[in-house]
């Protein structure tokens, strides 16, 4: 038997009824529509609906409820107003400010990395070939006349004006490999490259390498400095010191004191390894690197050149 309790007047004007002693729902509605002049809250909804779907229409209202109202209505038939207003309020997306505090698109896509030849090798066996270099100030390679200023001071220190004396070459930071390739070309036997950024050694180091040939007497090492010089004994090896060094970073992005701390006290450098080391003015670079001296230091502009070597050269620098 199905008994009824008194009807209930809710905010929208339905008649609530409450069925006992059903287990199944009764086949006529729970609620139905009663006709009266309409006020505010009547005017928000016309519906004919099961109970369970009065969150969803007192929510989805768009007839003038505010949001206290939706929340007496929705407390009335014993749900929770916190949760079901909650999720119904929208979220103001925040857009994206450009530089100028304009409304910018949501992610600006970055250019693709493109490169151009404007470099070339100066000397040796591949003198005149140009070289790949990225567009922009993402890799800053040696300056050709800072580079030919360089190994003319090396070549003359090392007793052959000529060209290097044979030997293997580390070229730290070597973006597009300009000096390492240099070297390899004046008469280095080897020559290690050590470069973070992938992209440089895919689509501009591994290409001028194979450009001038010099790939299968190259060795790439896709990581960071200072990653490489803690693990200098796995990368050296058998071979003993490198014989010459290049040390060319990005100025603000590298403690000179630091690095070439570090350098000094590597198994990297022996007591006849040559060291060129590039770098920004108001940078002071010591005396000596190790068991090195300070061969020369030049300017040329806003750059200058130190070069480290031992004290047999001393007497052949020009």
């Amino acid at each position: 038997m199905v008994i009824s309790s008194p009807s209930i007047l809710s905010p929208l004007l339905l008649n609530t009824k409450s069925y006992f002693g059903s287990l199944s729902p009764p086949s006529l509605p729970i609620v139905d529509i009663y006709s009266r002049p309409t006020n505010r809250l009547s005017s928000a909804l016309v519906v004919l609906c099961y109970r369970s779907s009065i969150p969803s229409m007192v929510v989805q209202s768009g007839n003038g409820l505010t949001s206290e109202e939706k929340r007496i209505l929705l407390e009335r038939y014993g749900y929770d107003a916190d949760e079901f207003l909650s999720e119904a309020s929208p979220k103001k997306k925040e857009q994206p400010k450009t530089r100028r505090g304009q409304p910018g698109s949501p992610e600006d896509p970055k250019p693709p990395r493109t490169t151009h030849k404007l470099l070339q090798v100066i000397g040796g066996k591949a003198r005149r070939k140009k070289l790949l270099s990225p567009k922009g100030m993402d890799v800053r390679p040696m300056m050709e006349v800072v580079k030919g200023a360089a190994f003319d001071i090396l070549q003359a220190a090392g007793g052959c004006p000529a060209s290097l004396r044979p030997g293997r070459w580390l070229d730290l930071y070597s973006g597009t490999g300009s000096v390492g390739i240099e070297a390899l070309s004046r008469g280095c036997s080897e020559a290690h490259f050590v470069e973070i950024d992938p992209w440089v050694v895919s689509d501009v180091l591994r290409p001028n390498l194979e450009w001038t040939e010099f790939l299968d007497a190259s060795v790439i090492h896709t990581l960071r400095v200072e990653n490489f010089i803690e693990r200098a004994e796995q990368f050296v090896g058998n071979h003993g010191p490198f014989d010459y060094i290049s040390v060319t970073p990005p100025y603000t992005q590298v403690d000179y004191g630091v690095l070439m701390r570090q350098i000094s006290e590597s198994v990297l450098i022996g007591e006849d390894t040559f060291i060129v080391v590039e770098y920004p003015s108001r940078t002071v670079m010591l005396d000596s690197c190790g068991c090195l001296v300070k061969i020369t230091d030049r300017r040329f502009g806003r750059t200058f050149l130190a070069i480290y070597g031992p004290t047999w050269a001393q007497k052949k620098k020009r």
